[in-house]
């Protein structure tokens, strides 16, 4: 009797394994892990990003001391970013993870002004320093921008395992559910790194309307 008992024991754990395999519970397993690790990379990038705004605000104000609203501006808007507690849960909550993100989207913004500055210093554009950080900002946000498309690119089929039959079935039983990714709006504001080539003459203003 124990024995017959061990084999069915075996038999319906056997059962139950291929079960969730065939309902998409081994696939939700691997691609919740992949979201966590691309996801982590992302955290990393942006966070390489952050350290670099410091160095990059000193040495443009060595040239342009008096551009202080630019200066406010990316300050304020590394501090806002850094306020956010830049987790591995943030994927767990929706809107935790769009104020972060806008947070990332409003200091790609800052720095872009900040960049613009530059234009109107030709020493600060030949500065040794600024030309070296100038470098590492346009290679973090290449990095960027491929990290958060191998998260996109994760989600996305976690998601649709989520959301699909039979493993909707599976996603309920476990708690699994769909996890935010980048938006359509925010993408547009993101999605291009800022402007670090400062090898063209910064555009003449235009005309005003009207004029002869």
């Amino acid at each position: 009797m124990f024995k017959w008992r061990n084999i069915f024991q075996w038999l319906s754990v056997t059962f139950i394994a291929l079960a969730l395999s065939g309902c998409g519970y081994n696939t939700l397993q691997t691609t919740d892990e992949d979201i966590k690790a691309t996801w982590a990379e992302v955290l990393n990038q942006y966070q390489r990003r952050a350290d670099l705004v410091p160095n990059l605000v000193n040495v443009v104000k060595g040239y342009a001391a008096h551009e202080k609203d630019v200066f406010i501006s990316v300050t304020q808007a590394r501090a806002r970013v850094g306020a956010i507690q830049a987790t591995p849960e943030l994927i767990n909550d929706e809107a935790a993870f769009q104020k972060f993100i806008a947070a990332q989207g409003e200091l790609t913004g800052a720095i872009s002004r900040l960049l613009l500055v530059a234009e109107n210093y030709p020493q600060l554009k030949a500065d040794g320093l600024f030309r070296d950080l100038q470098a590492q900002l346009e290679g973090t946000e290449n990095r960027i921008t491929v990290a958060r498309n191998r998260y996109i690119a994760a989600v996305k089929l976690y998601n649709v395992t989520v959301r699909s039959f039979p493993s909707n079935l599976t996603a309920m039983l476990f708690g699994y559910k769909t996890k935010p990714t980048f938006t359509v709006e925010n993408e547009k504001a993101i999605a291009v790194p800022p402007k670090v080539d400062f090898g063209a003459p910064a555009p003449a203003p235009a005309a005003p309307a009207g004029g002869s």
